[in-house]
């Protein structure tokens, strides 16, 4: 009897963790989302490095919808197959995950210089560039208070006076205040993007890095829970 009920709780434990797996999967999905748009919205990145680890995330936490299925119903039907698979499957996500957590910490080391050559291309295809490249940067300098890269100087050919910045430099923007005030600490920030959009930049990943090792410790316990039910199932005993 005691046997019986121990199995009972294990059922009712993997039907809860697949719960909390579809809830992970969700969360998975909107923080690598949230982080991909950040970088995309904040820079132009020609490194594919730079988001691989956003994406393999968001890969990650659409596939637990799917192994979701093959617990709860492993479990339901009492199923040593399913639940098998289930448990196979949740330890491949577990090995990505951690290789995702390793590409982010890597990649963190990585983005100053991301970062400053970003934002120098960007600069660099202002005046010629796209409308929406103009808009993301100006966007990105109102939002963080700086301007250019590393100084308000970055700019500086930017007009043929070589005194002039994007109206988006100002600390009170209006039409035309950017012109021939470059230098001029009370109408345009002296202070650059780069260490501002990095230490944003780091924090994202941060999040991403947490959030797939928090998880990645939940579905280990759920391994070991499904585990326990496939040798509760496979002995024989009756666990509804």
């Amino acid at each position: 009897m005691g046997v019986e009920g121990g199995m009972k709780c294990i059922k009712f434990l993997v039907f809860f963790f697949n719960l909390i797996f579809w809830l992970c999967g969700l969360a998975l999905v909107v923080v690598g989302i949230l982080v991909q748009v950040r970088f995309h919205k904040s820079l132009t990145i020609h490194d594919v490095s730079a988001s691989a680890a956003p994406i393999v995330i968001i890969g990650i936490g659409a596939v637990i919808f799917v192994i979701a299925f093959f617990g709860c119903c492993g479990a339901w039907k009492e199923n040593h197959c399913m639940v098998t698979t289930f448990a196979i499957f949740l330890f491949m996500i577990i090995v990505v995950e951690i290789a995702a957590v390793i590409v982010g910490y890597v990649y963190r080391d990585k983005l100053s210089a991301v970062v400053q050559d970003s934002l120098t291309d960007m600069i660099s295809h202002y005046k010629n560039g796209t409308n929406e490249l103009r808009k993301g940067l100006d966007q990105l300098q109102e939002d963080l208070k700086c301007c250019g890269v590393n100084s308000s100087s970055d700019w500086s050919d930017f007009t043929s006076d070589g005194n002039s910045v994007p109206d988006s430099c100002c600390v009170t923007r209006s039409l035309g205040c950017g012109v021939g005030t470059m230098t001029n600490a009370g109408v345009v920030h002296q202070k650059g993007c780069h260490d501002a959009l990095e230490a944003l930049l780091k924090k994202n990943i941060m999040w991403v890095i947490v959030a797939a090792l928090v998880i990645a410790g939940l579905q280990i316990l759920g391994i070991v829970f499904s585990c326990l039910l496939m040798k509760g199932i496979r002995s024989g005993y009756e666990v509804m």
